[in-house]
């Protein structure tokens, strides 16, 4: 297959530090090309992809993130490229709503954020003339009236993420500097558990600096280590030696990546039962999910899980390999027409959920 990627405008693929969808486009790209297939990726262009890139493409635009114009003119150039691909895969929200795209090229989205009131009405529309990905049962169990065509869990390079020990005395914290992700909630959790908790958090956005200098930062005492924003290796490294991964989310999260990634290095989940976590922790053997008032008293019992099965069950089920193929079956399904886009029927809608 000839397979036309689109990313957004605002973060490289692969991203240096923060950027979770951007990873997974990395990561299916990688293994696209791996696979034997074509691919074109349409990215900023300071990408470092080992992948055809589309040229002509601006570099990344950080301190635009969000804004509508700027991923109209990305989304724009991007489509413009990928005229003569066999489908194209696009993970922003403005490219599916593009009119000057073939229409006798098959276009798959994937959701990557929360489907509130607004975001249903722009699936619903894209799904005219889309399939759509939805990356877990819970994201799409939120919004029944948009026809999602598959649930794909994300997956990820596993061999370059080390297993660590469990045995460095602390747990840990990792994500954005906002009151969703429950960071506040992570330090009480380790104040009532009487472990040291080390914290690596995303601090680049207005709303997420005030939140830390308001909030956080006043509450941080001899029992916190701060470490800021860290690369993949020293993320890994800091999961890999904490006893447990605190994710005390304070929202219906769509896919908590950070939390296969703490599986990854063999450290057991302890969080929130919220989003998409029952569908990544397996309560009791790769970690514990309750309510925030039981999280302190799990922490003690996540000390004797088995490292190697949180290991295993990552690479079991959330493996570059098989977020990949799941992929490639739903393009070939496409392209051969057995899958049609858009799927009206609501009880045919969600058959795979």
């Amino acid at each position: 297959m000839r397979i036309g990627l689109v990313a957004g405008p605002w973060i490289p693929v692969p991203p240096s530090t923060y950027g979770g969808t951007e990873r997974v486009v990395d990561t299916l790209a990688r293994g696209f090309a791996a696979a034997g297939h074509e691919v074109l990726l349409a990215a900023p262009s300071d990408s470092s992809c080992p992948v055809p890139l589309v040229p002509g493409m601006q570099p990344s635009a950080g301190e635009e993130m969000g804004l509508t114009i700027s991923e109209f003119s990305h989304v724009i150039r991007a489509h413009e490229a990928l005229q003569d691909v066999d489908i194209i895969h696009d993970h922003t929200l403005a490219g599916p709503l593009y009119l000057h795209r073939p229409e006798e090229t098959p276009l798959v989205t994937t959701i990557h954020g929360p489907l509130n009131s607004n975001a249903v009405d722009i699936y619903q529309a894209i799904a005219r003339r889309s399939a759509i990905i939805a990356i877990s049962r819970d994201q799409a169990s939120h919004a029944p009236g948009v026809p999602v065509t598959r649930v794909i869990h994300h997956g990820m390079d596993l061999k370059s993420v080390p297993v660590g020990t469990g045995r460095g005395g602390y747990l840990c914290f990792v994500g954005r500097a906002c009151p969703d992700k429950g960071l506040l909630e992570a330090i009480m959790i380790a104040r009532q558990a009487g472990m040291p908790l080390r914290i690596a958090v995303k601090m680049r956005e207005p709303e997420e600096i005030r939140y830390f200098h308001d909030v956080i930062e006043p509450l941080l005492g001899p029992n916190e280590d701060f470490v800021g924003e860290v690369d993949n290796a020293a993320k890994y490294r800091l999961m890999g030696e904490a006893l447990a991964f605190l994710n005390p989310i304070q929202w219906s999260e769509p896919f908590g990546l950070v939390m296969i990634e703490a599986l990854a290095t063999g450290t057991p989940v302890v969080g929130t039962l919220i989003g998409s976590a029952p569908e990544i922790v397996e309560h009791g053997r790769t970690g514990y999910l309750g309510d925030v008032g039981e999280l302190a008293d799990f922490v003690q019992a996540a000390e004797a899980l088995d490292r190697a099965a949180c290991r295993g069950a990552a690479e079991e089920r959330f493996s570059a390999g098989r977020m990949v193929s799941d992929h490639l079956q739903l393009f070939t399904e496409l392209i051969e027409g057995s899958m049609p886009t858009g799927l009206p029927d609501a009880a045919r809608v969600h058959q795979n959920l």
